[in-house]
């Protein structure tokens, strides 16, 4: 995987030019600040991000369940909301 730097950005029309995905660097602190995805990886990109959502979801479903079956709802009580 390739790097540029944010001084990059200002040139513009080689910077979008780019045809895969490169990480962006801050050139002072040598610290990295995130990722380009060009436009011809969108749709990859985007299945790949919806996966990490969906399995995120499912592991606080499981953790709201586990709590859930920890606090049962006896006769006469008060449901908390969970």
């Amino acid at each position: 995987m390739n790097s540029i730097t944010l001084a990059s950005l200002r040139d513009s029309a080689t910077f979008f030019n780019i045809d895969d995905i490169v990480t962006i660097v801050n050139g002072r602190k040598k610290e990295e600040i995130g990722y380009f995805v060009p436009s011809s990886l969108k749709k990859e990109f985007e299945k790949f991000t919806q996966g990490l959502e969906k399995k995120r979801k499912i592991e606080l479903l499981k953790r709201i369940s586990k709590a859930d079956k920890k606090d049962p709802i006896g006769d006469g009580a008060v449901e908390d909301g969970v």
